[in-house]
């Protein structure tokens, strides 16, 4: 796995990959997800890094390149998120595998 992009994060994004890979290789791909019980690690995550950005001042950065970047977005996304990574990824865990990479 690989480490954060923000060093104070990485223990927690250690502990959201070791969760998440888990629960593809052993749920998801077996067709016994029911939940993503990786949700809390995710948001913890998202939260660490997103202070971390903003203290770096690189969230506005991210912001202006996203809002450039919109139509373009929109335009990949017409077929759903689930085209871009794999059709029977639940939305929410394709929206945060998206968020992630």
């Amino acid at each position: 796995m690989s480490a954060s992009l923000a060093p104070e994060c990485n223990g927690v994004k250690e502990r959201y990959d070791s969760c998440f890979l888990k629960w593809y290789s052993e749920k998801f791909l077996r067709g016994n997800a029911t939940t993503d019980e990786c949700e809390p690690l995710f948001k913890q995550y998202k939260q660490c890094l997103g202070k971390a950005l903003k203290s770096r001042g690189i969230d506005t950065m991210l912001e202006e390149a996203r809002e450039d970047n919109r139509e373009n977005d929109a335009q990949h996304l017409r077929g759903g998120c689930e085209s871009l990574v794999h059709p029977a990824i639940p939305r929410e865990s394709c929206v945060r595998i998206l968020t992630i990479i």
